[in-house]
């Protein structure tokens, strides 16, 4: 049995990632923010030590920070969390489990990453800036991890049908932005974690260093 480590994993697209696993007979960690706190390094690398002697097979780099705000008006508090989260820890966790990947040589990493890494939008800079970097991540390892039979990919979710999106939006705003979409809806939890999964289990076996976006078509337009 594969054990696939899911950060985020407890709500969202990341609690319907680590849904798909666990349907498909995968052993699936996914802590929560008292267990791995990705903004506080001391508590990532606890859970690293904690979990080192188990064997990870596939890392899903999920969980994430969005903070929206105009470049002169970002705090430095917003600049560090979302730069931890989103890069820094994603990078910890890797490299915390990197080498027991390479000596199974097996390994499937999947980084989540988001539309405003392909296309743009004003408030975003660290948050682009961080899915932007993790892709980057993505290509290198997909490098040099390769002769270890371990692949990398990022996916790049659209606009989801998520729990915290109906709570931040009305029934209005969901239809306006669901109409900007050429599928003409917003993406369910699971349809992400479906590519997910494609990516990040061992039947695939060389698609790797790849950023595939899943937004109903909305960033071809």
């Amino acid at each position: 049995m594969y054990t696939v480590l899911v950060t985020g994993g407890v709500r969202g697209i990341g609690k319907a990632i680590a849904n798909k696993y666990r349907q498909e007979g995968y052993k699936v960690i996914a802590p929560d923010r008292e267990e791995c706190n990705l903004a506080a390094e001391n508590s990532v690398e606890e859970f690293i030590r904690r979990y080192q002697d188990e064997r990870i097979d596939i890392i899903v780099n999920n969980a994430g920070v969005n903070d929206v705000n105009l470049i002169d008006e970002i705090t430095d508090e917003e600049l560090e969390q979302m730069m931890q989260v989103n890069l820094i820890s994603p990078i910890r966790l890797i490299r915390g489990f990197a080498r027991n990947m390479k000596k199974n040589n097996f390994g499937r990493i999947v980084n989540i990453g988001s539309i405003w890494a392909v296309v743009s939008k004003g408030g975003r800079t660290v948050y682009s800036a961080t899915k932007h970097g993790i892709h980057g991540v993505t290509k290198t390892l997909a490098v040099e991890l390769a002769p270890y039979n371990i692949l990398v990919n990022t996916v790049c979710p659209g606009f989801t049908l998520t729990d915290l999106t109906r709570k931040n939006n009305d029934a209005e705003a969901i239809a306006k932005i669901s109409r900007e979409i050429p599928l003409g809806r917003m993406a369910e939890p699971e349809e992400i974690a479906n590519v997910v999964y494609f990516f990040g289990n061992e039947n695939n076996t060389y698609l790797t260093g790849q950023k595939i976006t899943v937004d109903g078509g909305y960033t071809s337009q």
